[in-house]
């Protein structure tokens, strides 16, 4: 790949133009430096303290202006600056994103440590599923904390499945995960009775909600990660109603949901009959993010 040298004025030019833009069009100025990084050896501080001098040299790998058509591509087409780089952060890893797949969301970040706050150390060796996995951020977050855990990763999409397979190669854990292609548990038939934790972080928005969602996601990302039915909870109560007969007994029940359904969730679980120790836990915050539980002994 060719590089390409700019002064640092030309760099902080560049910068304030974009910024500028962000400005009026109400888009966050860390968009900026995530595509300034994602084609310089920036980092963070250095742009945000300018601590480059007006003739100093950068090398990039694009010319500033097919940089500028990026970033105008993600102002006036609402394009998500995740999928024009391919790639975003996660917990302490980084990962390729396409429109195949959700943009894993920093408010999911906590789910990886519940999981452990609410396991006890022979669970934690034991069988770990995350179903609907889009990227994988889920089930590499577990292979990379839970070192001696199984870790099943599940997803009826095989777009998404190839992205997950290519971050797990990536972050050096393919060898820890098992990809399945299906929905839900329809893949993980031998493991049922065996499983210590599932994780998901499945659709919920209801669905005349979705087209509301701010452009960038209602135009981009995967709706099939998003429309959660009517009510939004038609995928949850799948997972409340099927989970049972692949947890063993004491196993962990944690999803992700939408602020506001903590009641309905707790309600589901409850009325199931098959759990305990039900909790709903806010994310920092304060609302209401994680729905956990457990299945009884």
């Amino acid at each position: 790949m060719a590089v390409v040298r700019i002064t640092g004025r030309e760099l902080w030019t560049w910068r304030k133009w974009a910024l500028d833009i962000a400005t009026v069009r109400g888009i966050s100025d860390r968009e900026v430096d995530w595509l300034l990084q994602s084609v310089a050896d920036l980092d963070r501080l250095t742009l945000r303290l300018e601590s480059i001098a007006a003739d100093g040299s950068i090398e990039m790998s694009i010319p500033l202006d097919r940089l500028s058509a990026l970033w105008l591509d993600r102002v006036d087409r609402d394009r998500p600056v995740q999928y024009l780089i391919g790639k975003t952060f996660w917990r302490d890893f980084e990962l390729i994103v396409s429109p195949a797949v959700l943009i894993p969301r920093p408010e999911t970040e906590s789910i990886i440590d519940i999981a452990i706050e609410f396991s006890n150390s022979t669970q934690q060796q034991g069988i770990w599923v995350d179903l609907g996995t889009g990227s994988g951020a889920i089930a590499i977050g577990l292979a990379k904390t839970l070192l001696n855990a199984s870790i099943y990763a599940v997803d009826c999409s095989p777009a998404a499945l190839d992205i997950a397979r290519l971050n797990a190669t990536q972050l050096g854990v393919l060898d820890r995960i098992q990809f399945s292609h299906g929905n839900w548990w329809s893949s993980l038939t031998p493991l049922q009775g065996k499983v210590a934790g599932m994780l998901s972080n499945p659709p919920y928005i209801p669905s005349a909600e979705v087209l509301q969602l701010q452009p960038e996601v209602a135009n981009h990302e995967p709706h099939l990660a998003l429309d959660g039915g009517s009510d939004g909870l038609d995928a949850i109560r799948i997972l409340v109603d099927t989970a049972p007969t692949y947890l063993q007994a004491g196993g962990l029940w944690l999803i992700e949901m939408m602020a506001g359904q903590g009641a309905a969730v707790a309600d589901l679980l409850a009325r199931q009959g098959s759990y305990t120790d039900i909790q709903i836990i806010d994310d920092l915050a304060g609302l209401d993010r994680f729905a956990c539980a457990r299945l009884r002994d």
